[in-house]
């Protein structure tokens, strides 16, 4: 594929598969796999949390989110999703989950929403699954296919690609948000300066992950719990409420944007724990 071609098809309206609005360095103190808040044997402990960003933005994404949780005695992990590709972050997202003993609640963010769904298939210790303003495919979609099902993302205008070249040969392209757009394309209800930093440290998205077809969701043999973003601009909300409901999510609404987990943490952090008291 010529850098023209690629260039062209990364310009159709992508909703893409964007993480709650984040950014920064990865969350180093969260992630280490075993909850140590509380050791193996001990009796009823609580689920532990494991946090997948998606596109644009990294572990640090999560930070309110881990704050209310460990407030609540939550053991968490902000996995570092490599945005390369949805089998092979869903692979690794499966080994962090399989290095953590006991139960294990997933959440996704965007574009982490396709990778739990692969991730927690086959995985014994996910009890629940949560989704923020995410992405919760059916086997044979991708995340283009679900941004452009309904009006209303303005991703597409919004984003720089550049052309990269896989370890394999084979050609690509990494996927930004120009940063002048960044806050108003991802982050709109988050405070300017924050956005502004969250745009520096974005990380990108392949185009490839973005195409490529789920596996049989784990979200058919699992109960899942959706958080939609009214005012999202990059999977709209009437995107989001269709993927729930035809998951059968137990489903509330937020007035907030695409970076959802920075701008409402309390929401976000509430539903986990609806989530997490189902697990006995």
């Amino acid at each position: 594929m010529n850098r023209r071609s690629l260039l062209r098809r990364v310009r159709m309206p992508l909703s893409l598969a964007v993480t709650a609005g984040g950014a920064a360095a990865v969350l180093a103190t969260s992630v280490a796999p075993a909850g140590a808040d509380s050791g193996p044997s001990a009796p009823h402990r609580k689920p532990t949390v494991v946090l997948v960003h998606g596109a644009f933005a990294d572990s640090s994404s999560w930070d309110g989110v881990v704050k209310e949780l460990k407030r609540d005695g939550y053991p968490v992990v902000a996995a570092a999703n490599p945005l390369r590709g949805l089998s092979t972050d869903a692979a690794y997202v499966r080994q962090v989950v399989a290095g953590i003993d006991g139960p294990v609640i997933l959440v996704g963010h965007s574009y982490g929403g396709a990778v739990i769904s692969n991730a927690a298939r086959g995985a014994d210790n996910v009890e629940a699954l949560v989704y923020a303003a995410a992405f919760m495919p059916d086997k044979g979609e991708s995340a283009l296919q679900l941004a452009s099902k309904y009006p209303g993302s303005s991703l597409g205008q919004a984003l720089h690609p550049v052309p990269i070249t896989h370890p394999d040969g084979t050609e690509d392209a990494d996927l930004y948000i120009q940063q002048p757009k960044f806050r108003g394309q991802f982050a709109a209800d988050v405070a300017r300066s924050t956005a502004d930093l969250m745009a520096v440290a974005q990380r990108p998205v392949t185009n490839s992950a973005l195409e490529e077809a789920s596996g049989e969701p784990a979200w058919k043999t699992i109960p899942s719990w959706a958080l939609v973003a009214t005012e999202d601009l990059n999977i709209p909300a009437k995107t989001q409420r269709f993927m729930a409901e035809r998951a059968g999510a137990r489903t509330e609404e937020v007035r907030a944007s695409h970076a959802v987990g920075v701008s409402q943490p309390d929401d976000v952090a509430r539903l986990i724990g609806k989530a997490a008291r189902t697990v006995r």
